[in-house]
């Protein structure tokens, strides 16, 4: 075996092992948060979520994401009408609305929804790191989303993000639910389906 397969082999080894590897424990330890404890965020990591979210890979580098940033506690109880699974936002420190051209009128829609799933999926698991939970929310009423968050007509937002530290803390220590995802065998093919 070449040095260069050994070397790869080790380094997948200690992951799947569970040496130090803290992108991979977020990515399989991270769960749906919906239950918030009553204190804001400590500002830096609010940066730090942002951050993640703004160092996200995009389709050309376009970066067609403007991310709105809800703290206002009235404010997060009226974004919560805007689906009938957004009722977490009321109770989440910070709601974070992903703003985007609208993926209708443009030809490049499907790349604006990867590239918000990526900056999503960025600041979810670095807020996780940091000890805060997380959750989507699917935006159904997008006008009442569009009064509450001021942005302009060419611009839509499908989707917002709660982040708060988890009401219990043993959310973030306890295991995953035994049969939670799919085997890896059921979910993959080589070469083609």
């Amino acid at each position: 075996m070449s040095d260069q397969a050994d070397s790869d082999r080790a380094v997948g080894d200690r992951a799947v092992s569970g040496g130090q590897e803290p992108v991979w424990e977020a990515i399989a330890r991270k769960r749906a948060i919906r239950r918030f404890a009553p204190r804001p965020l400590v500002p830096e990591h609010l940066e730090r979520i942002l951050q993640a979210g703004r160092h996200a890979g995009s389709s050309k580098n376009r970066q067609r994401w403007t991310f709105v940033v809800c703290r206002d506690r009235a404010h997060l109880r009226e974004l919560a009408a805007v689906g009938p699974f957004a009722g977490h936002i009321a109770g989440a420190a910070v709601a974070i609305a992903l703003v985007a051209p609208d993926p209708g009128s443009t030809t490049s829609g499907r790349s604006i929804q990867f590239d918000l799933g990526l900056a999503a999926e960025n600041m979810m698991l670095a807020a996780w790191e940091l000890g805060i939970g997380s959750v989507p929310a699917t935006v159904y009423e997008p006008e009442l989303a569009r009064r509450l968050l001021g942005y302009p007509d060419d611009k839509s937002c499908e989707y917002l993000l709660s982040f708060g530290y988890p009401a219990d803390p043993d959310d973030l220590t306890r295991p995953p639910k035994v049969g939670g995802r799919r085997p890896l065998d059921e979910v993959v093919r080589d070469e083609r389906w």
